[in-house]
Parts: structure tokens; sequence; C-alpha cells
């Protein structure tokens, strides 16, 4: 698909993998809008960039839906989404405190699983509208899920559930929307330097890494950029899961 002059959103775009993705789609030619809840950092990628910030929680209907006609108003119709919001909270099921508070879950499914559907569905029916190119291509779609959703740590219940089910959303989704010439793939990131992680101790970073198979690194949002660069401009990759992850298989805990 081509970038120049396309209409994107990224959620979650104003720091971490969202900022790559942003970032990179941008380069490409994009006309880029990022849509999260961290309004001054927002802006601030937004000016650098040259696209648009507009706040939205993806998990509200009106929200998301007035970023989309905000996006929409500014840019055109949308022909590249990427979700990138989501949050990740540590608790056990049964832990040493009792179980697990409800809302605990259904915060995070709410905000990792029917947030990232939430925009899908909008983001799709902009780009249904879109004149296909020669190979009835309308759109595409990349979501993000996560290594816990094949490995799910001890205390990452409602991460890895939420995650596996965007993995889940993946196929399904590409199947029934290849009709609208809209495409749709996942990208399962393992270890990054995002916000979160540069948070931790430099010796705790140091441990993980150390964990990577190949390289022995951690991952850069730019690489995450990458990766969605890739995938809007395959025009054959659709319906996938790629996990992105320098061969990290997660341990229990």
């Amino acid at each position: 698909m081509e970038f120049k002059n396309v209409a994107a959103i990224v959620t979650g775009g104003a720091s971490g993998l969202g900022e790559g993705a942003a970032r990179a789609l941008a380069a490409a030619g994009c006309k880029v809008a990022i849509l999260d809840l961290q309004k001054e950092q927002g802006e601030k990628v937004a000016a650098d960039i040259g696209g648009i910030f507009l706040e939205c929680d993806v998990s509200s209907p009106d929200s998301a839906e007035a970023a989309i006609n905000a996006a929409r108003e500014a840019h055109g119709l949308c022909g590249i989404a990427v979700n990138c919001a989501g949050i990740a909270t540590a608790s056990k099921i049964l832990g040493r405190d009792g179980v697990m508070p409800l809302e605990n879950f259904s915060k995070v499914i709410q905000v990792n699983l029917i947030g990232t559907f939430n925009i899908m569905r909008l983001a799709a029916a902009d780009m249904a509208r879109r004149e296909p190119n020669t190979d009835g291509e309308r759109g595409v779609i990349i979501n993000t899920a996560s290594v816990a959703a094949y490995e799910g740590q001890i205390g990452q219940a409602a991460y890895s559930a939420s995650k596996g089910g965007v993995v889940s959303l993946t196929l399904q989704s590409a199947r029934e929307l290849a009709r609208e010439g809209i495409r749709v793939n996942t990208i399962a990131p393992g270890l990054f330097m995002t916000p979160m992680m540069a948070g931790m101790p430099e010796e705790v970073q140091e441990s993980l890494a150390a964990t990577l198979p190949f390289p022995k690194r951690l991952g850069k949002p730019e690489e995450f950029g990458m990766m969605v660069d890739q995938m809007v401009r395959n025009p054959v990759l659709n319906g996938e899961v790629i996990r992105l992850d320098c061969a990290l298989r997660m341990a229990p805990k």
C-alpha cells in the first residue's frame, strides 16, 4: 500500500511503541493523527512529525468516534490504523491478599482488547469508503499483542488474556474485512525500551536483556516502527501475527 498523503491514526502514539509507529509512518509520507491520553507528550510528538494530536480514550465509544471524526476532518478518510494503546497491571488470580478484584481484570480487557476493537471497527468504516488501489486494497489495520499472549507469566492473567484476544481477532477480522479490501495484521513484541521499561532500575533492564537469545538487548521503538512500515508495504501480508522478540520465550516468572 502507498504511504504518500495517506491518513493514518496511531493510538498510544505519544510514547513507546506507538511513538515509534507514528514516526515511521510520518517518515514514509503519511498524514498522522496521534490518539492518546498523554496530551503534553502527544502534542510534542505530533508537532515533531508534522501530525496532529487528538485526546482519546480508546475504551470509550464516544471518545473514539469523536477522535476518528476529527482525524477525518483534518486528514481525510483513514487508510492506516495502528493500535498501540494499552495498559499492563500485575495481579495474581489468587494472591496472598486474596482473589484478584474483578475490576482489575475488566479494566485491562476494556482498554487492551475492547479498545483495540473499538478503533478497528471505526477505522474499517472509514477505509471501506476509500478508493481501492490496483489490488483492490483500501486500508491496513495493525494491532499490538505481546509475547504474553503465548507465554503469560504469573501475575499476568488480565494482560495475557487481553493480548490473546488480540491475537485471536487477527485472522478472523482479516477474513471478514477482506471483502472491503482491508488487511489486518498484528505485532507481538517482546522486551522493548518503552517508558515503563525505562523507569526500571538499570540492573533490572540488564537482567531482562540477558534472557534474550539474540540480540541480547531490548528492542527499540523505531524497530517496532520498521515492522509497521513493512506490514503496510507488503500487499500479501494479511491475517498474520508476527513475534518481534529476539527469539524470547518467557519463563513462568
